[in-house]
């Protein structure tokens, strides 16, 4: 029973993950890389990301182990007391984003000309309008999370998605008579409604039904807890949204330029180095709770082994493969070859940080299952500083952004490793490490040739990519036991 649920749950999160790029794979047929692309990724993107740094993770973090102790009544009572607090912060939030849309518009989308800031500054009330939404949407798949029901937390972003490419298809139509833009604000908010409808009909009846009668469950967490959750969950997302925001300053297109090249390292990094360290966590958990030095450093260098061979494969596969993943990804309708191009060079460059996070990944499980996230919470605000300070005097370059977050991602994993204590040189799997890394570095170096012409074609560019990945792969399970015991677990 539990795998079957476990295989269902991983196939409809695959398939939200799949929808996703579907979207952005409309969004580029339907704007390419205009000023208008530009305002169309930020609308879209806005609500779902300011929840998600400001709600979603936090709430996970806080009221999940809460509810654990409670009674499904008191669960429900302590849901509407957040909700109705969420509801007020969202409208709050709202009615400034509306009342400062010009400004934000500068500061997020600083590259547009000035005949598309009114179209930016429209959109920016939709996004504003779908925010309350989107923070009951939060807390929302919270509860679906605690009641383990994961397919009914994944099936909802097939439903945004649907709605939503639905959405883009038919304002791309539009584009000629200008009318793009509200009917794709109306879809925008259809979409966050039908996703709050289907989580509202998969919580449990007992969520939804007042019980005056029962006792008060357990207290809140303190707002210091609330403060460090929001950071934990929302300074890692900071990242990737503001290096995107200062490479818009660079001109029009270049948001929506970096937003599809991050989304080619972003799917990687989900579906893989943070599947294995999230199914890895109870794991390690178990183990350091029980003690064995040895358990534990098995645990911890299985997880590491196979985060860091499946990025180092990720990675050669955008390196050696990136503009045919982009072709296949973006290459539609209005992308431009200049756009398309730009696209896969930053990738593959952003591929590279796909390393340290893989590590990032992993040392977090353990710092979280220790308790002690608050030094990954300043390795991140540290990074998230220096980016912002790259702002005030560096050049609003896609692809040297791309290099500043992989060095800034490298830093805080050399932090988060630091804070492991000396433990984790045990927990490294350096043979692993080293065989992929050298696997990598090979295939790096010759797709680097200047001789050799770039593999011609849309399937022999994907298929030399699929060839890197599985190269890195079978070449690491070959040498190292820590990855061949791994994958046998």
């Amino acid at each position: 029973m539990f795998l079957k649920a476990g295989a269902l749950s991983l196939a409809l999160l695959l398939a939200s993950r799949v929808f996703g790029l579907m979207r952005e794979s409309a969004q580029a047929a339907a704007f390419g890389t205009s000023g208008l692309a530009d305002v169309v990724v930020l609308m879209l993107t806005l609500p779902d990301w300011l929840a998600g740094v400001l709600a979603s993770g936090a709430l996970a973090y806080v009221l999940v182990p809460a509810w654990a102790g409670q009674s499904p009544a008191q669960v429900a009572a302590t849901q509407r007391k957040v909700a109705t607090g969420l509801l007020a912060a969202g409208a709050a939030l709202a009615l400034l984003l509306i009342l400062l849309r010009e400004p934000a518009v500068e500061w997020l989308a600083g590259g547009l000309s000035r005949s598309m800031v009114p179209a930016a500054a429209n959109a920016m009330v939709w996004s504003a309008l779908a925010l309350p939404a989107a923070l009951l949407a939060g807390l929302w798949t919270t509860r679906l999370q605690h009641e383990h029901d994961f397919a009914g937390m994944y099936s909802a972003n097939l439903v945004v998605n649907a709605v939503l490419i639905a959405a883009i298809a038919w304002a791309g139509s539009r584009v000629g008579t200008g009318t793009a833009m509200p009917w794709l604000g109306a879809g925008l908010l259809t979409a966050m409604l039908l996703r709050l409808g289907w989580l509202r009909w998969r919580t449990p009846a007992q969520a939804i039904a007042r019980d005056d009668g029962v006792a008060p469950g357990p207290a809140l967490p303190s707002v210091p807890v609330w403060l460090w959750a929001v950071l934990s969950a929302g300074l890692p997302l900071a990242l990737p949204f503001a290096a995107r925001s200062i490479a818009s300053q660079a001109g029009e297109g270049a948001l929506a330029t970096f937003n599809y090249a991050w989304k080619l390292v972003e799917l990687p990094l989900i579906l893989a180095i943070q599947l294995v360290a999230t199914l890895a966590f109870p794991a390690i958990a178990k183990a350091l709770a029980g003690g064995d030095p040895l358990v534990t450093k098995s645990a911890v260098r299985g997880a590491m082994a196979l985060a860091w061979t499946l990025a180092c494969a990720s990675a050669a596969a955008l390196v050696v493969g990136a503009p045919a993943i982009a072709q296949l990804l973006f290459g539609w309708g209005r992308m431009d070859a200049q756009g398309l191009a730009r696209v896969a060079h930053w990738g593959a460059l952003g591929a590279w940080g796909l390393l340290p996070q893989a590590l990032i990944a992993v040392a977090l499980t353990v710092l979280a299952a220790r308790g002690r996230m608050k030094i990954a919470v300043t390795a991140y605000g540290l990074a998230l500083a220096a980016l912002l300070s790259y702002a005030a005097w560096g050049a609003p370059d896609g692809a040297a952004l791309m290099i500043l977050l992989n060095l800034l991602l490298g830093a805080v994993a050399i932090i988060v490793l630091i804070a492991l204590g000396p433990d984790a040189r045990d927990w490294l799997p350096w043979r692993s490490m080293a065989i992929s890394m050298a696997c990598l570095s090979a295939l790096a170096g010759v797709a680097a040739q200047a001789w050799l012409p770039p593999v011609p074609g849309l399937w022999p560019g994907l298929a030399a990519a699929v060839f890197a990945g599985l190269a890195v792969m079978l070449l690491t399970w070959w040498g190292s036991d820590d990855l061949r015991a791994a994958l046998a677990r």
